[in-house]
């Protein structure tokens, strides 16, 4: 992941390096009235605090722009309170003997509130501002006085606090009397929070917040360290000492322009300006699964990631309306720190921003969307409103009267007295009183010589009237000079003035040419990320063309399958009908013969019954007929029914199992749990076979063949068992399909239970019962045993065995 900063440091970046690029340009805007925002935002733990504040023998940004900013005005400082900041965010001036009334009430105060630049530096923090730089802006206006106002504020849990507001004693802890307890409730005075109002200038502040008007580094660098103690920080599992509030530190620079003289500041609250400057050091944001937050830290995080939040939010809409042109309103009233911004991200000043990322693994994602975010921020561009040029007097007119009063003072020194107006008339006539001849010879050498004194006075007089006459002409001269010097300085002035209109009106010609181009560059912009838009809606239309294309001709291919398989299928089914056909027409052929064999059968068992019976009747009996031996049956084992014999002493027979013609394979066992037991003699007994209740796929995975159970009632009333076969075949969707090959069928016949008695026609003398002769006709004929097999889907054959 790539993102682009304009300018990027590395870890042993040193402090001044940073601020040269970053925080010296601010300085500069503050100096010649313009407004300027800087802060620090990154996850926490990753040096805001230290880039802002720097360390011992090394002081960070915030230092640096107070040193920059005294070593650039410090000769040019206002005296004390004569600028005075009112109580909605702007500034007066007052006359001198009012500032020396507020001087002098400040130094009765047995502790003054403001710290005295001439006592001892504080040694916590003395390394911290002794920047041996001396950076200064150069093109300072040398016909202002300035005069700096700072203030510190920290927003907490979405309140906003005075850290430099005077309290009894600590604002963040109860104070503890000698008696290990706390005070009484009457005693403690809570931080109360500050209200934010919106000023005369349309401009945010925050009302009731003390400001203090410094005169040097050292002074104003005391003041943050005082409201540096009362900030709130906290131990985290991230950072030893976590801020837990957004602390702003708000630079003011008044400035005004001197008198025609030189000496005094300009009344008019109008040729006032006041430009400030705002360092923020954000709280980081954090993850509550990481710090372990919990009770007030965990409240103090959840307010500080809504804050950042919010922040995010008003970027995002302010870069959506730039983009798009539209007119979406700004959530500044959702947080205490956009909304106290709001006029920066409106265009009153400018905004920089510095980010603070920790190189360690732990915060790779937080860092990513920190640097996401602040990415995002360069897009955002605001109109930002025509400076408002500084009202200024004649240039160089402190310097005029700052060299007058010098070489009146030189001359004061070398005449040893006051001079003014006579010993510069006094001058002028020596020097014409140099310049006439020399007067004649004054010796007097007789008492009676009337004639040296008489031409003494009068080259005397007429030196008197020559001398006044130069005077007066050189006196015209100075007067009609000082009249063509007015009057040179007069059309200067007035040139100047032309000349300041015409290039106030080129200018504001060229700031609207500017705001022209940058509307022209804005919706250019907003051209390019529609066509930017489009391009890409049509690159993602064409994909899903391509994509529509490529399954119009896969479902295409997947219909001419679909239908080849049909065909296919078509042909299989026709050729099935044509084998099941013939099957059914060799079927029916053999079941024709087979009931052929069956009638002949029961023909000739017939005609063999009726020849016995015939011979029995017409037969004499001339001997005792030997009875057919039922022991010799009994030896040989009879295949019988389930029905129950007709014999009741017949001798016990042992089961024998009727083994399966496929018993080589595995199979599935198939018996309903409807079924009853026939316990026949003849049972089929399949090795290695699953016996199961119902058909299930797992158990048809397992094996080959199946075999399926099935009993009915017969038309005789007896019960007829069937075997199903069929073979298992997998299908193509990965399950199981059966396909029947061949049915056998069990079925019991029980002989029935009539029997005849044969005898003579002629009576005959009673006979031992044994003797008797009795014909058992059913006995006498063996049972016939009917098994369907060896074709499929149709009856087998019925196989009759000869009477005995």
């Amino acid at each position: 992941t790539q993102y682009s900063f304009k300018e990027v440091f590395g870890t042993l970046v040193a402090q001044k390096e940073l601020f040269d690029v970053v925080a010296k340009p601010l300085v500069e805007d503050l100096i010649h009235g313009k407004n300027g925002l800087l802060f620090t935002y990154g996850v926490t733990g990753s040096g805001k605090t230290h880039t802002m504040t720097g360390s011992p023998g090394d002081g960070g940004l915030l230092p640096r722009c107070l040193d920059m900013i005294f070593n650039s005005i410090g000769p040019f400082q206002a005296k004390r309170f004569v600028f005075k900041l009112d109580e909605k965010n702007g500034v007066d001036v007052q006359c001198e003997v009012d500032a020396l009334l507020e001087r002098q009430k400040r130094d009765a105060m047995p502790v003054p509130k403001t710290p005295s630049g001439k006592r001892q530096i504080d040694p916590e923090f003395a390394d911290m501002i002794n920047v041996q730089d001396h950076c200064k802006v150069e093109e300072v206006d040398e016909e202002n006085v300035y005069s700096v106002f700072v203030s510190y504020i920290e927003i907490y849990n979405n309140y906003i606090y005075d850290l430099l507001e005077e309290s009894p004693f600590d604002t963040i802890k109860p104070k503890w009397n000698n008696c290990n307890t706390p005070v009484r409730n009457g005693d403690f005075i809570p931080p109360q929070s500050k209200i934010l109002r919106e000023g005369q200038n349309h401009k945010m502040y925050v009302a009731g917040c003390t400001e203090v008007e410094v005169k040097s580094t050292e002074e104003a660098f005391e003041v943050f360290w005082r409201g540096q103690k009362k900030r709130r920080i906290a131990n985290t599992q991230l950072n030893r000492e976590s801020s837990r509030s957004h602390s702003v530190f708000i630079i003011k620079l008044a400035q005004a322009p001197l008198d025609a003289d030189g000496d005094n500041v300009l009344q008019e609250k109008e040729h006032i300006t006041l430009s400030q400057l705002s360092l923020v050091d954000l709280a980081g944001s954090e993850r509550t699964y990481r710090t372990k937050a919990e009770g007030n830290r965990l409240r103090e995080a959840g307010n500080i990631n809504q804050s950042l939040m919010t922040l995010r939010t008003c970027i995002e809409v302010l870069r959506e309306n730039q983009l798009y042109g539209t007119n979406k309103m700004v959530p500044y009233r959702d947080s205490k720190l956009t909304h106290l911004f709001k006029n920066y991200f409106d265009g009153e000043g400018k905004v920089r921003m510095i980010v603070c990322v920790n190189p360690k693994a732990e915060d790779y994602e937080e860092s990513l969307q920190v640097m996401r975010f602040a990415e995002m921020t360069q897009e955002v561009e605001v109109a930002r409103p025509v400076d408002k040029p500084l009202c200024g007097l004649t240039p160089g007119q402190r310097f005029r009267n700052q060299a007058f009063r010098e070489e009146l003072s030189r001359k004061l020194e070398m005449r040893g007295g006051p001079l003014h107006r006579e010993t510069e008339e006094q001058s002028v006539s020596e020097t014409i009183l140099q310049s006439f001849p020399p007067l004649p010879s004054c010796e007097l050498l007789d008492i009676n010589d009337d004639q040296t004194l008489p031409k003494l006075i009068e080259a005397l007089e007429k030196r008197q009237i020559l001398k006044q006459m130069l005077s007066e002409k050189f006196a015209k001269n100075v007067l009609s000079f000082k009249t063509m010097l007015q009057e040179l300085e007069s059309s200067i002035v007035s040139k100047e003035n032309y000349i300041q209109g015409k290039l106030s009106d080129k200018e504001k010609i060229i700031a609207g040419q500017k705001m022209e181009l940058e509307r022209l560059e804005k919706k250019t912009k907003t051209l390019e990320y529609k066509i930017e838009i489009l391009e890409k809606t049509a690159t993602i239309y064409e994909e899903d063309k391509r994509n529509l294309q490529q399954e119009l001709e896969s479902k295409s291919q997947k219909l001419q399958r679909q239908a080849s398989d049909k065909r296919r299928l078509e042909a299989r089914l026709q050729g099935m009908v044509v084998e099941t056909t013939m099957k059914w027409e060799k079927e029916c052929e053999r079941r024709v013969a087979a009931k052929q064999l069956e009638m002949q059968n029961k023909l000739w068992v017939k005609d063999e019954k009726l020849k016995q019976l015939k011979a029995i009747v017409t037969e004499p009996k001339a001997e005792k007929p030997e009875r057919p031996s039922r022991e010799r049956d009994r030896e040989k084992p009879v295949q019988r029914s389930v029905s129950p014999s007709p014999v009741s002493n017949a001798p016990p027979v042992r089961l024998r199992h009727r083994r399966s013609r496929s018993a080589g394979e595995r199979w599935v066992d198939h018996k309903p749990p409807s079924n009853l037991p026939t316990e026949t003699v003849m049972q089929p007994q399949v090795p290695h076979a699953i016996t199961v209740a119902a058909a299930s796929e797992k158990a048809l995975a397992k094996c080959d063949k199946y075999m399926l159970t099935h009993q009915e009632l017969a038309s005789d009333g007896e019960i007829e068992t069937k075997l199903i076969k069929g073979d298992v075949f997998k299908t193509r969707g990965g399950g199981q399909a059966v396909q029947f090959t061949e049915i056998e069928t069990l079925k019991q016949e029980s002989p029935t239970g009539r029997k005849r008695r044969s005898s003579p026609s002629d009576p005959s003398p009673p006979e031992d019962p044994a003797d008797s002769e009795w014909t058992d006709v059913e006995t006498r004929c063996s049972v016939a045993v009917e098994m369907r097999a060896g074709s499929t889907l149709g009856p087998g054959y019925q196989h009759h065995a000869q009477p005995k």
